[in-house]
């Protein structure tokens, strides 16, 4: 296992993270589709990635309505764990109770909500809080105020963002400067093979501003488990669940050559889709998450997964974004002025 820092801050993170949303779903929600791991059960997955050297774990307090956050705390404290082995992430936006402050980014339910998560982590502090997604009702100073003061207690002590756009990123990140509130550690958000997005402003913008990088549902939600072929195979999650959206043409074009890749690397289709994140510079961690054992010990491969330059070649050319402006045009005249030689 190796270990990155995450953005520009002193915290040391494990390449691989284990995601948690696994945990404690029920029958009839969309949460028991994804999973639905008792306590025994997230025991053993949570062992075995510490194990394997993972030291980053991932939850939020809407996964399976805070079942998750409990299951993962009593998991460490069943394991004896000690605190400052583990890095916990977790996350606030998404609606905990009825009414008009039930979510949202408000300093209000912020507050609230670290409180409650504390309480079902069994912890005295947090060490990566993210902003699980844009809340438009609430004035971006307001959360970093709030985000802020956490930081100044010391319940939390760092802060992230999951699931906004490049310029609310970057705007986060100039008011937090210039106000001098606990900066922008890190972005949680969805890339992969099957959908990168998020290299058309996000990455850029991320790599300019020193904000690290998460990744979350980097199978695209099972699509490049090596379940699904365009011949038609039909089972895992996206069978009942089909998220995130797949641009299926372009995404079987790349499970084509992902399964010729296997069959001569001798890794799995899941460990080189993952092994191809590792290789991406701007990413400091990629979140696996698993309903079995057997699944959490096939995306460990993903560290020992080493690519040729023909074979990158081959996977960007296969998966590479269609041209959208201004892209093409920053890249057209991208030559006039090249960066300057540092001075000697």
């Amino acid at each position: 296992m190796r270990y990155n820092q995450l953005g520009r801050t002193g915290l040391i993170v494990s390449e691989l993270c284990l995601g948690t949303m696994t945990f404690g779903g029920s029958d009839g929600s969309m949460w028991g589709t994804i999973g639905q791991l008792e306590q025994n059960e997230a025991g053993t997955l949570i062992n075995a990635a510490l194990d394997a050297g993972i030291n980053f774990l991932d939850t939020a307090n809407v996964y399976a309505e805070g079942r998750s956050e409990m299951i993962l705390g009593q998991s460490l404290k069943t394991l004896g764990i000690r605190r400052e082995e583990v890095v916990i992430a977790t996350k606030v936006v998404g609606r905990m109770h009825p009414g008009p402050n039930g979510a949202g980014a408000s300093r209000g339910h912020i507050h609230d909500q670290v409180e409650a998560s504390l309480a079902r982590l069994q912890t005295d502090h947090i060490d990566l809080y993210q902003i699980h997604g844009f809340d438009a009702a609430t004035p971006i100073e307001e959360t970093l105020y709030a985000l802020d003061s956490l930081v100044r207690r010391g319940v939390v002590r760092y802060i992230g963002l999951s699931n906004w756009a490049a310029w609310q990123v970057a705007k986060a990140v100039g008011i937090a400067e210039a106000k001098r509130y606990a900066p922008i550690a890190s972005l949680q958000a969805y890339y992969t093979l099957a959908g990168r997005d998020l290299e058309r402003e996000v990455i850029p913008m991320l790599q300019s501003e020193g904000v690290g990088l998460m990744v979350w549902s980097p199978l695209a939600g099972g699509f490049l488990s090596g379940k699904y072929s365009r011949e038609g195979e039909n089972e895992g999650r996206r069978a009942n669940f089909d998220f995130p959206p797949v641009d299926k043409e372009r995404g079987y074009t790349v499970i084509d050559v992902l399964r010729e890749l296997s069959a001569a690397k001798g890794h799995s289709v899941a460990q080189l889709a993952l092994g191809w994140l590792l290789h991406q510079p701007a990413v400091s961690s990629v979140i696996v998450g698993a309903k079995r054992p057997e699944q959490l010990a096939d995306n460990l491969g993903a560290i020992d997964v080493a690519f040729t330059a023909d074979e990158l070649a081959r996977l960007d050319a296969a998966s590479k974004l269609p041209a959208e402006y201004p892209g093409w045009m920053l890249e057209r005249q991208g030559g006039y002025r090249g960066a300057p030689s540092p001075r000697r």
